[in-house]
């Protein structure tokens, strides 16, 4: 209602009734309507949220695993080379080298097969000397195996002119040579064995004028490539 105007003060005014906008109910079939999507909505939310997070965990316990079973190549150390002859004045026929590497196995849960290995002197890129290792063997994890050995004899490939530049590079105080080693090999865990990779390891070395190993070569590590 609302009041309207008169020209007399003196009467009262008259209220007329007022149309308000009706308000209008729901049935109840809107109001199930409306729980039942709140409810699908909430529940797709959650099948959601479940799978996602699901999801996350897994990822992140294969990324775990893969970096705990992730193979790692071997690391190769060079500890000892020597070549007696360069401090004994005798020729080259009668050299002999001797070698001591070490092969560590930093894996955690995977061992390694050496299926084979072939070790190679060389001296101003020229072969000078080289062996097979003739026993296969397996390494545990978290292992360091030693691989040591001597050249000598038809092993050992050193001619007179390669010799007398070796007594050259001798005089001047240092003569470098190189140690390579060459390996098949497949890494093991349980049951599971990988197929072959081949191994490469260069390991730079030098010697002093008494033919035994410098002590800045000791324990430093050949660098090493698959393929």
């Amino acid at each position: 209602m609302y009041p309207v105007q008169t020209d007399n003060t003196n009467e009262l005014p008259v209220y007329e009734d007022q149309e308000r906008p009706v308000r209008r109910h729901h049935s109840a079939r809107y109001y199930a309507h409306h729980i039942k999507e709140s409810l699908t909505t909430r529940l797709s939310k959650l099948v959601c949220t479940i799978f996602l997070t699901l999801l996350a965990i897994v990822g992140i316990i294969v990324f775990i695993l893969w970096l705990g079973l992730r193979p790692h190549r071997p690391r190769i150390f060079i500890h000892d080379f020597s070549i007696p002859a360069i401090s004994q004045g005798i020729g080259p026929e009668s050299a002999q080298i001797n070698f001591n590497v070490t092969a560590r196995n930093s894996n955690q849960a995977m061992g390694i097969f050496y299926d084979a290995m072939q070790v190679t002197a060389t001296y101003q890129a020229e072969s000078i000397g080289n062996s097979q290792l003739l026993t296969p063997f397996y390494q545990l994890p978290k292992n360091t195996t030693v691989l040591a050995g001597t050249f000598s004899g038809p092993m050992v490939t050193v001619t007179g002119t390669q010799w007398l530049q070796i007594l050259d590079d001798r005089s001047r105080g240092t003569v470098v040579f190189r140690l390579e080693l060459t390996a098949r090999i497949r890494f093991k865990i349980r049951s599971w064995k990988s197929k072959h990779h081949k191994m490469h390891a260069n390991c730079p070395v030098g010697v002093g004028r008494d033919g035994l190993i410098l002590a800045g070569y000791i324990d430093k590590r050949c660098p090493e490539y698959f393929n």
